[in-house]
């Protein structure tokens, strides 16, 4: 087999490949010139400045995998590649070590000052008494997102000596208690004890602009922050208040909404230190994902798992057409349970009963997974990786198969153990359409459709509930689509299933929870 390298990688992950295949080096190829050479590989490997587009990619005959030498692959047409059966592969992991130790250098830069020491120095200037800076030592630094690099921050910064705790809602408390940290649930409690605070968080629509004004009032005066994982997280005209009001002593920011970023607004302020996106910037990380992407190639020529394939790995035809249908719904269950759980899930049961326990449900297994991380990590979760991801983040996920059912031909439970004690969806598809239902929840019988919103409310049963609940939302204008109450007994416990026609906010949440005096309540959305 040939492999084209159309951009420069590490020397020895050219040498582990050419152990094993036909190697070409060719860079700075035109389009044109990439369109006309690549029939003739059966692999292709590119960094940034190349595109793997579709008029590439088809005329790729005999390509069957892509590498991206790095994390994104923007520069890649993934579904192009996915429709003729290309795995698409980066190299996730190469530059978390770089991007913990920016974060660290941000960290000391901007509590030490050393910026402006040197600015000052360059001046022919001798200013000690201005430049006194903070220690980190015994220090709390709080780690919003708790995945590899916030993690390898967090083993950076314990041996500086500093306090450490973290908001992360798909952690669980063990696992994050093996690195040191004490986990919070929520946001607002964890802010006003940081003297330092750094994200690790995907670019998702909760975490973009997720630090605003009312976040900035309830941290401790003198905070400091750093941003080194996607721009946007702390809302701009919210940080610039801050900068001038004091109630932020400095910040360190390698990431921006728009790049490259030449006008910044933060640009006048002598303790804002802002680097050029320079996390994966080190000849160790370029050289790191040059090695991983030349072994995961090799892997996909190979006909190997590649763990870090960020396109679905095909399924054989007679396996999808008995266990697809349940793909979507395993998917979609995962999704619910990771936001149900209340925090991190520590071990995963994937139930299958009936006749659906007679098949090869692996892939079913793995939708479910997929569903679980999506939420958890900026990395693509997909078929391929999504035992990896959860094994990297410690949640032990087992299988189970039962052959009897009583109620449906088959039926798929998840079953999920988190710091707050067990979860537990069933699911089922009914009639000729194979239409999703989930059938039992928390324990208690149900039967309605998953929506793209949803709310569960779990209390005593007594009189008034619907109505009560039926009323907070009418008064805001929030239309109920349908609504299923399953029990325990006549006067036990309760749990209200309710699909809605738009998002619920926590506000509301917690004013249903409240006025209706609720034990649990739950927004979901699909």
């Amino acid at each position: 087999m040939k492999v084209l390298v159309a951009e420069r990688i590490a020397e020895s992950g050219v040498a582990l490949l050419k152990e094993k295949f036909d190697v070409d080096v060719k860079t700075d190829l035109t389009p044109e010139q990439l369109v006309a050479e690549i029939p003739a590989y059966d692999a292709l490997i590119v960094r940034s400045a190349t595109r793997a587009t579709r008029e590439v990619i088809e005329a790729g005959k005999n390509l069957k995998v892509i590498g991206r030498a790095g994390v994104g692959v923007d520069n890649v047409d993934v579904d192009a590649a996915t429709e003729r059966g290309i795995i698409v592969c980066n190299a996730p992991t190469s530059n978390i070590v770089s991007a913990a130790e920016q974060t660290m250098a941000l960290m000391l830069a901007i509590a030490r000052k050393t910026p402006q020491a040197n600015a000052s120095m360059k001046q022919c200037k001798w200013e000690r008494s201005k430049f006194t800076g903070s220690e980190l030592y015994e220090k709390t630094l709080a780690i919003f997102g708790l995945g590899r690099i916030g993690s390898l921050v967090a083993e950076r910064a314990r041996a500086f000596g500093m306090n450490l705790i973290g908001y992360d809602p798909y952690i669980s408390e063990s696992r994050a208690a093996e690195m040191g940290i004490t986990v919070y649930e929520n946001v607002d409690d964890i802010l006003p004890l940081a003297d330092f605070i750094t994200v690790h968080l995907p670019k998702t629509k909760e975490t973009i602009g997720m630090f605003g004004p009312e976040q900035f009032a309830k941290m401790k005066d003198g905070v400091y922050l750093v941003n080194t994982a996607r721009g946007g997280i702390y809302q701009m005209d919210a940080l610039v208040e801050a900068l001038k009001s004091g109630k932020v002593a400095g910040v360190g920011i390698d990431v921006y909404e728009v790049e490259p970023c030449t006008d910044s607004p933060l640009i006048e302020f002598d303790n804002a230190v802002l680097t050029p996106h320079l996390g994966a910037s080190t000849a160790e990380a370029q050289d790191r994902a040059g090695e991983q992407i030349a072994e995961y190639v090799a892997l996909g020529l190979e006909g190997r798992m590649v763990p870090t394939a960020v396109n679905v790995a095909p399924v054989p035809p007679e396996v999808m057409e008995k266990v697809g249908p349940y793909i979507d719904l395993a998917q979609d269950m995962g999704t619910m349970l990771a936001q149900l759980a209340h925090g991190g899930v520590e071990e995963l049961d994937v139930m299958t009963v009936g006749a659906l326990a007679d098949l090869d449900t692996r892939i079913v297994r793995t939708a479910a997974l997929k569903g679980l991380l999506t939420r958890a990590t900026d990395e693509a979760v997909n078929f391929v990786n999504a035992d990896y991801l959860a094994e990297q983040r410690g949640i032990r996920v087992t299988e189970t198969k039962r052959a009897e059912t009583h109620d449906y031909v088959s039926m798929l439970l998840l079953r999920a153990s988190t710091p707050h004690g067990p979860v537990e969806i069933g699911a089922a598809l009914i009639g000729k359409k194979d239409e999703p239902r989930i059938v039992t929840l928390f324990g208690y019988d149900l039967d309605f459709a998953p929506s793209k919103h949803m709310a569960f409310f779990r209390y005593p049963d007594r009189p008034g509930m619907i109505g009560k609940v039926g009323t907070i939302l009418g008064g805001q204008s929030v239309n109920i689509g349908s609504m299923q109450v399953g029990r325990t007994e006549a006067g036990g416990q309760a749990l209200m299933a309710l699909t809605v026609d738009g998002p619920l906010d926590a506000a509301l949440l917690e004013r249903i929870r409240t006025e209706a005096v609720m034990d649990d309540a739950w927004y979901v959305q699909l």
